[in-house]
């Protein structure tokens, strides 16, 4: 099985990281992790994230970047990404209005294959980052997550999948990411409490690891990446925790 590189979402790290952004990348590559996906940019420019990552001897595993901002200045985003040598841009959300419906899924899937295609001549790939609403049926009977992706070619729109939730909405984590192989470069391990069904630590929760991690393998997926919303406890012990369980278990 090919071994995949472990990144942690830095989402799972905000509150830390807004006090002292430079400081928690450091630590996170003392835990171990080689990559780190963004959620923002702590209002540091495309030079100094590229410095910050340099020293600390990490990659950019992937950025998540506003729907809005593709609307405002996609120029913009592609110059900051290729600056810090990320490569896989995903919208991590959509808003309510622009998902309520078949139709609407598929003219949202249509203007993101426009973004892709611009991405894509630059050298990026642009992906979609799932929650559970997206596996409602819609009125048409299909998933908003396959109406959405199949109003795009995969070529210029792939699949950020996380596996959380994916697995709250009911649906198998496995078998979907079997069912979109070559089209998910990213993948986010986040675990399931068995008790209560919040977040936990990977490895302690009743995600199929195994079966996902040998899913991405055996696909096109380039990162793992850790992440949990909300930990009960401090987010630097989560995500020790967590890479710590993955280096137990072989994966990292």
């Amino acid at each position: 099985m090919r071994k995949l590189p472990i990144a942690v979402q830095l989402y799972t790290l905000r509150d830390d990281m807004e006090k002292d952004f430079d400081g928690i990348i450091s630590k996170v590559a003392a835990i171990g992790y080689t990559g780190v996906e963004f959620a923002g940019f702590g209002g540091h420019t495309a030079a100094e994230i590229r410095t910050l990552l340099d020293n600390n001897g990490l990659a950019a595993a992937g950025s998540h970047t506003g729907l809005d901002q593709f609307e405002s200045d996609i120029q913009q985003v592609i110059d900051f990404n290729l600056a810090i040598g990320n490569r896989v841009v995903s919208i991590p959300y959509l808003s309510e209005d622009l998902r309520n419906s078949a139709d609407a899924y598929k003219r949202i899937g249509a203007k993101l294959a426009g973004y892709g295609q611009t991405l894509k001549e630059a050298g990026l790939v642009l992906a979609y980052h799932n929650h559970d609403f997206e596996f409602k049926k819609q009125d048409n009977g299909e998933l908003g997550m396959d109406i959405l992706l199949n109003s795009a070619d995969p070529s210029v729109l792939q699949a950020e999948i996380d596996t959380y939730w994916i697995l709250h909405a009911g649906i198998d984590p496995v078998a979907y990411l079997h069912g979109l192989r070559g089209r998910v470069p990213l993948v986010h391990i986040k675990d399931k409490n068995a008790e209560d069904g919040t977040f936990a630590e990977v490895g302690t929760g009743v995600l199929p690891l195994e079966g996902i991690i040998k899913e991405a393998s055996e696909g096109n997926t380039e990162w793992l990446i850790v992440e949990q919303d909300v930990c009960k406890g401090a987010p630097l012990d989560s995500v020790t925790l967590s890479f710590a369980n993955l280096k137990k278990l072989g994966y990292a």
